[in-house]
């Protein structure tokens, strides 16, 4: 396989990720987007996770994009919801413009508040084609509100996600933001294209009652699996990871 380093440009931010092309003579291929959730610590440049679970859906057969939502990693800007949104529209743009890319086949897979972020564009883009969410809240109502937003907002200047000083210029509108996306008011328009929601048993921060109220009002097709023994953070779960895999191969290549 071969990757390429590409920047998204967004709202004037430059976005910096990666695409993994598998090594075939069959294109073009179809397509997937890994999106991280919201960050939980300081940016770990040494940390190559992402690039190891796209060589993994790549060695399947997906030409497998990854990258940095605003405010994360080396990606300019700060953590936004809503801008979090035109970032992942952007990247399927990018995508949808590639030669290699079979278009019919492009699939989301995303974690956690990149989980929530691929509901929500997935029901409004019908350009994707399949969707997998690992530890997807259904809402945000646990974030706490504008009065009590202050320790929120200082805890993501604290790990880099939020740089700007005058940032948010209004807290109000940012929380919205939140509550715009919540899963549970867009899961339904994913059908009639195949949904998967993985969720950890134990997950202590998205409570797995979260995926029940998703896959309740989901719309078929759709399968709920809860990993016994798995917490939040699944893309280091293997077994997270195999589920997912095999599930991409039965929905996208048969």
């Amino acid at each position: 396989m071969k990757k390429r380093d590409i920047n998204l440009g967004v709202d004037g931010l430059s976005l910096p990720g990666e695409i993994h092309f598998p090594k075939t003579e069959k294109l073009p291929c179809p397509a997937l987007i890994l999106c991280h959730g919201i960050p939980a610590k300081k940016h770990d440049p040494t940390e190559r996770g992402y690039e190891a679970l796209a060589e993994r859906f790549c060695g399947i057969g997906f030409v497998t994009m990854f990258f940095n939502f605003r405010g994360a990693g080396l990606a300019q800007g700060n953590m936004d919801m809503l801008g979090w949104t035109r970032d992942l529209k952007a990247a399927i743009d990018f995508l949808y413009d590639l030669d290699e890319v079979d278009k019919s086949r492009l699939c989301l897979l995303g974690s956690s508040g990149g989980g929530a972020v691929s509901v929500y564009v997935a029901a409004n883009d019908h350009r994707v084609s399949s969707l997998v969410t690992f530890a997807c809240p259904a809402d945000f109502t646990f974030l706490p509100s504008e009065e009590y937003s202050k320790a929120l907002i200082d805890r993501f200047r604290s790990i880099g996600i939020i740089r700007d000083a005058d940032f948010p210029a209004s807290v109000e509108e940012w929380l919205r933001g939140f509550s715009t996306i919540s899963p549970a008011k867009w899961i339904d328009r994913i059908s009639p294209r195949p949904l998967l929601l993985v969720h950890g048993a134990l997950d202590d921060i998205v409570p797995a009652a979260h995926a029940h109220k998703l896959y309740e009002r989901a719309k078929d097709p759709k399968e709920l699996i809860i990993l016994p023994g798995a917490e939040h953070r699944l893309r280091v779960e293997e077994k997270a990871i195999t589920t997912a895999l095999d599930w991409f191969r039965i929905s996208t290549f048969n």
